[in-house]
């Protein structure tokens, strides 16, 4: 079975292929901008609803990732300063990775918003401004990647894993089998 992926993601493609799932990578072209005093939960679940519905195919699955700091979404940093301001408010304190993700499959959606808490450890300035300089923070909600070497700040996570990544797999592969998406691990249907 094809699944198409509406998302630019990397991340996300490389979740599900590392699961071995058939993948068509079609980016849903939508507005991913928060509305003037939207939740951050609200917020995700919307636009994950937007991005499936934006996007043509029998089983098509979107997601929408933001990391949230005492209720305020962190997007992506627009610039080099932007990231080391949020790095700085992150820096020894527990935030929120929140995942929303979205599946649709002949005519029938299954959705579900999944958290993640994370803490970081006290940064200091310098470790901030050689991560900065990686480059790795730029196109990161939160200005931080779990899986490069932002991970090195990450001293606890609790929830899903892959769901900081970018992707919860066990919620994705539940949510797609309610569909009767055929997993991976299961024969031909």
């Amino acid at each position: 079975m094809l699944l198409t992926l509406a998302s630019r993601s990397p991340r996300r493609r490389e979740l599900l292929a590392r699961l071995g799932l058939a993948l068509e990578v079609t980016p849903a072209d939508t507005d991913e901008s928060p509305r003037p005093g939207e939740p951050a939960e609200s917020y995700v679940a919307r636009v994950a609803r937007e991005k499936a519905a934006a996007v043509r195919g029998e089983t098509v699955l979107a997601a929408d990732t933001s990391v949230v700091l005492d209720g305020a979404i962190l997007g992506k940093p627009t610039d080099d300063a932007d990231a080391r301001r949020m790095l700085r408010a992150l820096s020894g304190r527990e935030h929120e990775v929140l995942t929303a993700v979205c599946a649709r499959r002949l005519g029938r959606e299954e959705a579900a918003v999944v958290t993640s808490r994370v803490a970081f450890a006290p940064l200091r300035d310098d470790a901030i401004a050689w991560y900065v300089a990686t480059g790795e923070p730029r196109d990161k909600a939160g200005a931080y990647a779990v899986q490069g070497a932002g991970g090195a700040f990450v001293v606890a996570i609790s929830g899903s894993v892959s769901n900081v990544v970018g992707l919860p797999l066990a919620e994705t592969l539940a949510l797609l089998g309610r569909l009767g998406f055929r997993l991976p691990w299961e024969g031909a249907r």
